[in-house]
């Protein structure tokens, strides 16, 4: 493994760095405004989401790109450094095509839609023109085991019949939003990874009710974390996404990508909370000292610098696996970062916050909202035990390379 960047991936670093800074970074304070009066930002997006199609900085996130599909075609591993300066403010992603729940759906699509399917669906996401959901969660089951889940598809005729309670719905809010994929239980019956399916369901079916938007450790997210209800919602059979039976395999699929942007974006938030500590430690002064001169909060400068550095250099092992070997080989290198960056990020972002004071528990700075996040991370795309788990079925299976406990 390389770790020097390509020129390529340097160059592009370059360029979305000087759009952050030109276009990003002024229009942060206008889409707080906007969603604080309870509107989403969507005029803000949309014209910086033209000038970063104009810029080819669009869809840089999906290697296995077709020619009539728009996008840059970058591998994970190419991808990473990206998607970390857009991470350092949350909102960003969007602008370039590159936000969750979207970039999952459209993974999961790209392999395997249908050709009306992709027409319908897969190409205006692609081109930035809707928004879409992902529909797996449950109130009322343990969705860390995807084989728990309840929600029912049951087919009728030329239909398929939909009853589903779901929850933490990213998107469901957007007001562009068109289409969850809802995965569900098609045969009761069946083996218990054999049992789900994947279904798209348009936002406008009737029989679908968004109930509520759920904040996050009091945050409302103006796009929504939604609790959604399907009563009796009726979709066409060809609305089934890939085949019966294997929605838990295609979840799965999904799910890899996903888990490492997530780790790539929390990157660069930590990153900006370290240099929001630093200028803090350098200007603020107290018992007639400038905080960077105390022992202790230069030994907390340090140990945020290690540990980025730590899941920095995890993080791209896990996309160099990626691209090299397949999602699937680099399952454990996934849940590994998965882990390593959610509990980073809750650390760094406390040293940040204990160093600003009582102003880091403000919306004065960015630093309490960047800690929730963190600790919703230790959930999101499955919690740290199902992780962990991960990582010790691999040590368990190892065979020792010489003598063990004196042998």
């Amino acid at each position: 493994m390389e770790f020097e960047h390509s020129e390529k991936t340097q160059a592009l670093q370059s360029r979305l760095r000087a759009f952050m800074r030109r276009h990003v970074f002024p229009a942060d304070a206008e889409w707080h405004a906007e969603a604080a009066a309870g509107r989403y930002p969507l005029a803000l997006v949309d014209r910086l989401k033209s000038f970063a199609r104009e810029e080819g900085l669009w869809n840089l996130f999906l290697p296995g790109l077709r020619e009539d599909e728009p996008g840059t075609r970058l591998s994970n591993l190419e991808y990473a450094p990206l998607a970390e300066i857009m991470g350092r403010i949350p909102w960003a992603p969007e602008v370039f095509n590159c936000n969750a729940p979207d970039t999952g759906n459209m993974e999961v699509l790209h392999l395997f839609a249908s050709p009306a399917q992709r027409e319908q669906w897969l190409m205006p996401l692609l081109r930035g023109e809707i928004r879409s959901s992902i529909a797996m969660t449950e109130p009322d089951t343990a969705s860390s085991d995807p084989t728990n889940i309840r929600a029912r598809i049951r087919r009728e005729g030329d239909h398929y019949v939909v009853n589903a309670r779901k929850w933490f719905i990213t998107g469901a809010a957007h007001p562009n939003v068109k289409v969850a994929i809802l995965l569900g239980v098609t045969d009761p019956e069946a083996d218990p990874h054999s049992r789900h399916s994947m279904v798209l369901v348009p936002f406008d079916t009737p029989g679908v009710r968004v109930l509520r938007n759920i904040p996050i450790m009091h945050h409302v997210a103006p796009d929504g974390h939604c609790e959604v209800v399907w009563e009796d919602v009726r979709v066409p059979v060809s609305n089934l996404l890939g085949e019966e039976g294997k929605g838990f395999a295609m979840a799965q699929a999904r799910l890899g990508p996903g888990r490492i942007h997530h780790c790539m974006r929390t990157i660069g938030q930590c990153e900006l909370a370290l240099e929001l500590m630093v200028a803090r430690a350098r200007e603020r002064e107290a018992f007639g000292r400038k905080l960077a001169d105390f022992a202790n909060v230069r030994d907390a400068i340090a140990e945020c610098r290690l540990e980025i550095d730590q899941a920095r250099l995890l993080t791209l092992q896990a996309a160099w696996m990626m691209d090299k070997y397949g999602n699937k080989a680099a399952r454990t290198e996934v849940s590994a970062i998965k882990v390593v960056a959610a509990r980073m990020q809750t650390r760094v972002v406390d040293r940040a916050m204990q160093v600003f004071g009582a102003m880091g528990l403000t919306p004065d700075t960015p630093l309490s909202y960047l800690w929730t996040w963190g600790r919703a991370l230790r959930f999101i795309d499955g919690p740290d035990e199902v992780h962990l788990n991960v990582v010790a079925k691999r040590e368990l299976k190892r065979e020792p390379e010489g003598p063990v406990l004196g042998g």
